[in-house]
């Protein structure tokens, strides 16, 4: 298979986890899977200021 057709495959369109624009997966995007940086850092700073949390505790009988 030539080069080329690996190029000619349709981009994969995400939908952005911060603000639900579209972008596309690709290595051109350093921020995947966000659409841009800012959104990026919004994120960063969720899970920085502990804004993401598991709801409960994690037991032993959990992990069995």
């Amino acid at each position: 298979m030539a080069l080329s057709q690996y190029n000619a495959k349709k981009p994969t369109w995400v939908t952005c986890p911060q603000c639900k624009s579209k972008s596309i997966y690709s290595a051109d995007n350093p921020f995947r899977p966000f659409c841009c940086e800012k959104c990026s850092l919004i994120d960063l700073g969720e899970w920085a200021s502990e804004g993401y949390r598991i709801p409960k505790a994690i037991t032993p009988e959990d992990l069995i």
